[in-house]
């Protein structure tokens, strides 16, 4: 299986054979080993995937500029903050203690 880290350029190929230039947003997933691409926001097998060309060099960045780069870095982040923050609502929220009924004779 291909591993595939954050912020690598490849080259996804769909199921009709189309190709496009796009980058990975986290790596593979260790549970479902999908790797998690920014091309429509898409989960897909890292069989899908080629590492793109210009990767190589190790100097390929999946933005044109240094500052769109930066941004998108920082809304990831607060993405995976309110995912966290939400998780723990979900969890607090199961937790809640449910009242003992009386046993009834």
């Amino acid at each position: 299986m291909k591993n595939f880290k954050e912020n690598d350029v490849v080259i996804y190929t769909d199921k009709e054979g189309n190709h496009f230039d796009t980058f990975v947003i986290f790596g593979n997933d260790i549970d479902t080993g999908l790797v998690h691409i920014n091309h429509e926001n898409l989960k897909v097998s890292p069989a899908f995937l080629e590492l793109h060309p210009s990767a190589f060099s190790g100097n390929a960045m999946p933005f044109a500029d240094p500052y769109s780069f930066m941004l998108f870095n920082k809304l990831k982040e607060k993405y995976e903050q309110k995912a966290e923050e939400a998780t723990e609502a979900v969890t607090l929220y199961n937790e809640l203690k449910k009242p003992m009924l009386a046993n009834a004779s």
